[in-house]
């Protein structure tokens, strides 16, 4: 699948040279909504890679262009409506996103499906969508939460917890990440002694932790959004006592966690996908310098996802997604020159002259089933009002 015939590869920069024309790649995340103080950086990672490839004068479709728009992570009928908007409108070429599962789910089904326009979701990470009909137009750079749960039963292990409570926000995200901590916690030999769900925009979420804090248990997993129902349940557990010590998810890792509770969830842990590797180091210098955190929820993935969509493109001479879906899975796994952030610039070279690259990545990348992450993750404790890495995993 990788290989591309020279001729082919010389044709589209001859193309691109007597006709530069805007490539425009939707950016669609949760500006607003449970999410809104990750997404910003979520976007300015994808939007670097864009900046990177434009920058090193090798992209020779066109001149990548960034088109955002709001998901809103929660109401799939402004996320669609977003979305259509972006490829009837704005007539994007592609789509960075969505967020958050249940949206990316309903964007998949009912404007990227019928409209032959490809998905690369940096963070949606529900197990219903590695089996969802998609016409080989969807990918994620972020793992699955089967993963996810494994990783979270892990931790709590390793920690001594012997009993948890699992709250979840009411939607597809939730009720995959809590039923994997579940199944997975229990198969440890731990015991779950309620898994009950909270709605998001609530002001008072009392009822829902007294019923949490009656069954019990060492530690209160939260698996919700940290500008959302996630933060008001943890609010209400510390206010009446019931629960001191939160297992955080993903959704809950942000800097408005410890913003809002400081040191009043000192001990509290979690994980999110995350990663050591030398494409991870190269990231974060990238991303300081353009004023933004790369340790920041998936900044990283983010990255991967538009310089995945940008190689594949540049693999196929073409910005139709018809013709370089079927490249993303090749661009991103052996065998080919590895590829790290700063470095797109190094990957278009190679592909135009009809070499092979695997792009290596912000996240260590290496796609597998159904154009899904392997995936590692950064476990983290709040020490000191503060966020701090503890290992990898």
């Amino acid at each position: 699948m990788k290989k591309l015939l020279l001729t082919t590869a010389l044709a589209g920069f001859a193309a691109g040279a007597a006709q530069a024309q805007d490539v425009p790649v939707g950016i669609i995340l949760g500006f607003t909504g449970p999410l809104e103080t990750i997404t910003p950086t979520m976007a300015d990672g994808a939007e670097l890679a864009l900046s990177e490839a434009n920058e090193s004068g090798n992209f020779s479709l066109g001149t990548l262009t960034p088109v955002r728009a709001d998901s809103t992570c929660i109401d799939s009928g402004a996320a669609v409506a977003a979305a259509e908007r972006l490829v009837t409108s704005d007539g994007v070429t592609g789509i960075i996103g969505a967020d958050c599962s249940g949206v990316t789910g309903a964007i998949l089904q009912n404007v990227a499906r019928p409209n032959g326009v490809v998905m690369i979701s940096p963070s949606a990470t529900s197990p219903a969508l590695s089996t969802a009909e998609d016409d080989g137009m969807f990918f994620r750079t972020s793992p699955s939460d089967a993963r996810g749960g494994e990783i979270a039963a892990e931790v709590l292990r390793d920690r001594g917890v012997e009993t948890v409570a699992i709250t979840y926000t009411n939607n597809d995200y939730g009720a995959g990440l809590a039923e994997s901590i579940r199944a997975a916690f229990e198969e440890q030999g731990g015991t779950v002694t309620l898994v009950a769900s909270h709605e998001e925009d609530k002001g008072d979420y009392t009822a829902e932790v007294g019923a949490l804090s009656s069954a019990g248990g060492d530690v209160l997993v939260v698996v919700g959004y940290v500008d959302g129902g996630g933060a008001g349940i943890i609010r209400s557990a510390l206010d009446l006592g019931a629960f001191e010590t939160f297992y955080l998810p993903d959704g809950m890792i942000g800097d408005s966690l410890t913003e809002t509770f400081g040191d009043e969830i000192d001990g509290s842990y979690g994980a999110l996908p995350g990663t050591d590797s030398e494409g991870a180091s190269q990231f974060a210098e990238m991303a300081s310098a353009a004023g933004f955190d790369a340790t920041s929820a998936y900044a990283g993935e983010s990255y991967d996802a538009a310089a995945l969509m940008i190689l594949a493109m540049a693999q196929a001479g073409s910005t139709a997604p018809a013709d370089y879906a079927e490249h993303i899975m090749s661009v991103a796994n052996e065998p080919g020159e590895q590829i790290y952030p700063g470095q797109l610039g190094r990957a278009l070279e190679i592909i135009a002259e009809g070499g092979e690259v695997d792009y290596v990545g912000a996240t260590a990348v290496t796609l597998i089933g159904p154009g899904e992450s392997a995936g590692s993750y950064r476990e983290v404790v709040v020490e000191g009002g503060a966020l701090e890495t503890v290992q990898y995993r």
